[in-house]
């Protein structure tokens, strides 16, 4: 026990020797889109005001992780993290600490066309769009809502202000889009931007995934081989990095594929997250949380929420356990988590 709280001083650092230094903080459940895949249409019960973090302590904390606890990159995430009215502000204000951690955000595209250049000025240093599907009908059915030519407006939006590279995560469902995976990765290439495929994972609000019905990275990978010629991007060292990348027709472009589910990657794992209501997750499957603001509002110093925060990491499971037949799906859906 002497031995993993000497460890712990140094960082973000679990039982398993690992240390996370990439932290996932989300600053709102609120979405304006309703993908199926994600939550109902009628939307979910939203956290009150009272409940969320105020702009002042989402930086209090980022600043703790990054000049107490050695994370050195940060991912805002939502829901939809452009529904943030502070968004810029937060963004500017975790430019400035020092040491200066990189900065990303990970968003559905809606809204980033009026807001991207405001975002790199700030000192956004690039974006991770969700979009599945190119397809018009098919953005409507997944989404329910006719808002495909905002997000394409927003990538663009995001290359010209210069927010490279314009990273675009696409989540493939059986008998909607899954044969639109090619399609897709033109488009892509043809633009600059690096698609990574993303197997579904049981983090829907209505419980409603299963296996058997999940398009798996050799499906994926299947379908691509159709049109491309694929190998293996050996020269991306891939650390902790959760996708696989492959050459795209001998290179340079790539695509890469993030199977959490057929292809876990626990053991190199690197994130940690925050969520909207102060709440420190150690996995994205966790189903336990610990809260670090009830103790900030009560007046904790920073040394005080470090410690806490390291003593959370210490609870960090081997694996998320999707494949072991005791498995349960957390409570909370991916909008009301962070990605």
């Amino acid at each position: 026990m002497t031995e993993i709280r000497e460890v712990a001083q140094l960082g973000l650092a679990d039982r398993y020797g690992r240390v996370a230094t990439d932290l996932r903080v989300s600053l709102t459940d609120r979405c304006n889109l309703r993908c199926t895949y994600c939550m109902p249409e009628e939307g979910l019960d939203w956290l009150g005001k009272p409940e969320l973090l105020t702009d002042d302590e989402v930086v209090r904390l980022v600043s703790v992780a990054v000049t107490r606890l050695g994370v050195h990159e940060i991912r805002f995430t939502g829901g939809e993290p452009l529904l943030r009215r502070g968004l810029v502000g937060i963004v500017g204000r975790t430019a400035e600490l020092t040491p200066r951690p990189e900065i990303s955000l990970t968003t559905n595209g809606i809204g980033l066309a009026r807001q991207a250049q405001a975002l790199k000025d700030a000192g956004l240093d690039r974006v991770n769009v969700s979009l599945d599907t190119v397809n018009a009908d098919t953005f409507k059915q997944l989404t329910r809502r006719d808002r495909l030519k905002d997000v394409i407006a927003g990538l663009e939006a995001a290359q010209d202000a210069g927010l490279t590279p314009v990273k675009v995560n696409a989540v493939l469902m059986r008998g909607v889009n899954d044969t639109e995976a090619p399609q897709l990765l033109e488009f892509c290439l043809a633009r600059g931007y690096e698609l990574r495929f993303i197997e579904q994972m049981p983090l829907d609000a209505q419980h409603g995934w299963h296996r058997e019905t999940m398009v798996t990275a050799d499906d994926i990978l299947g379908m691509l081989t159709d049109r491309f010629h694929l190998t293996p991007d050996d020269a991306s060292k891939r650390g902790s990095a959760p996708a696989e990348s492959f050459l795209v027709d001998g290179g340079p472009q790539t695509v890469g594929i993030i199977a959490s589910v057929t292809r876990p990657f626990c053991g190199d794992c690197d994130r940690v997250r925050l969520t909207a209501d102060g709440q420190i997750r150690d996995c994205l499957f966790a189903r336990t949380e610990s809260d670090l603001r009830s103790p900030l509002r009560a007046g904790a110093d920073d040394a005080e929420l470090a410690d806490r925060w390291r003593r959370v990491m210490l609870r960090k499971l081997p694996g998320h356990g999707i494949n072991d037949p005791s498995f349960l799906q957390p409570a909370r859906p991916m909008s009301a988590i962070g990605g």
